[in-house]
């Protein structure tokens, strides 16, 4: 689809409208809780300004959006396939938008405490909560795709915390006899190499999550159902990469402080190991289908980081409201959505 047949489309139908901007309205909170632990390493290191890795941000972002969806789009397939909204296209597109304001609704919140709750999982529980709305049961759950998310949590905490250790630990080895000084030159560019990387991964990984909810507003819109092979057009992902950047230029310091400074003290080898072994694990999960949180990948790499020195190197006051706030962040914005979706259809239908 073009992007002029598109925007006809939207004006034609202004339920689509309305749930085409509440997405864009999700990306662009995307990109103030999530966007920035692609680079608060980075930043917080001093190997680059704020505004100069916000830059680097959105072009890998869109590198990664546009180059992992030309490879592997069952990101995207997953959520979309994940909860049926019925076979009302009216109905399914209001449902749809009061999930997706539930979700902005859940992420202002946790921007406003500074918090680097996940978008994603915010995304998986507003929809899921909706479905439920919509059907009163969870027969509009598809169990099959949704297990996908438990197996992603899991791994992607596991390989963080894990590869965030073993390449910190192998990088003190290697340079342990090595000139700290004339060292920072080589760790400031393997710091920017990471945070790049990192970048990419969140394109692919959050980038794909949104597009594809944007494609299931267009076709649910038309009563009709997604094809089995989703096209996601390129216009589509410079929309995602711009929106994405602009919410990190607007809110994403608060969560560059709580990632990069608050939890752990970084020295700039550390936010380099953090970064790649964030971005491994990241890649890992894009190659089998599986949605995770890209905050959830960078912030326990910083732990596995910070736990090569010692343990107590951990805030771990930091790090139990992180905990809370993603364990709550399922029936939370998920009962969000629930309540959202009713009054939507009170209002609307």
């Amino acid at each position: 689809m073009g992007i002029i047949a598109f925007w006809n489309q939207m004006t034609a139908n202004p339920l689509l409208f309305i749930a085409v901007v509440m997405t864009l309205g999700v990306i662009l909170v995307n990109g103030w809780t999530d966007a920035p632990n692609a680079i608060a390493t980075c930043v917080v290191t001093r190997c680059m300004s704020a505004r100069a890795a916000i830059l680097m941000a959105a072009v890998f972002k869109f590198l990664g959006v546009f180059v992992m969806t030309l490879l592997n789009a069952t990101v995207a397939e997953t959520i979309t396939k994940m909860v049926d909204f019925g076979d009302d296209p009216d109905k399914a597109i209001i449902a749809l938008s009061a999930a997706l304001f539930a979700i902005v609704l859940w992420a202002v919140l946790a921007w406003v405490f500074g918090i680097p709750t996940s978008e994603s999982h915010a995304l998986i529980a507003g929809l899921t909560g909706s479905a439920i709305a919509i059907h009163g049961s969870f027969s509009g759950v598809n169990g099959g795709e949704w297990v996908k998310v438990l197996y992603g949590i899991g791994i992607s905490v596991v390989l963080g915390f894990g590869l965030g250790w073993l390449t910190c630990k192998l990088v003190t080895l290697l340079f342990y006899h090595a000139n700290r000084p004339k060292t920072e030159p080589f760790f400031r560019g393997a710091q920017i190499a990471g945070a790049a990387s990192m970048a990419f991964m969140h394109g692919a990984q959050d980038g794909q999550k949104f597009m594809g909810v944007i494609l299931l507003c267009v076709y649910m819109s038309k009563g009709e159902a997604l094809p089995s092979d989703i096209h996601i057009p390129i216009w589509l992902m410079i929309v995602c990469s711009v929106v994405m950047a602009a919410g990190t230029a607007m809110g994403g310091k608060k969560i560059i402080k709580s990632v990069g400074m608050d939890m752990v003290k970084l020295e700039k080898y550390q936010g380099f190991s953090a970064d790649i072994a964030a971005a491994a694990s990241l890649m890992f999960c894009s190659v089998f289908s599986l949605p995770v949180s890209t905050t959830h990948a960078k912030t326990t790499s910083i732990m596995g980081v910070g736990a090569v020195k010692r343990l107590s190197a951990i805030n771990f006051g930091v790090v139990k409201e992180m905990v809370f706030t993603w364990i709550l962040t399922f029936p939370g914005c998920g009962l969000v959505g629930f309540l959202m979706t009713k009054l939507f259809m009170w209002i609307f239908a």
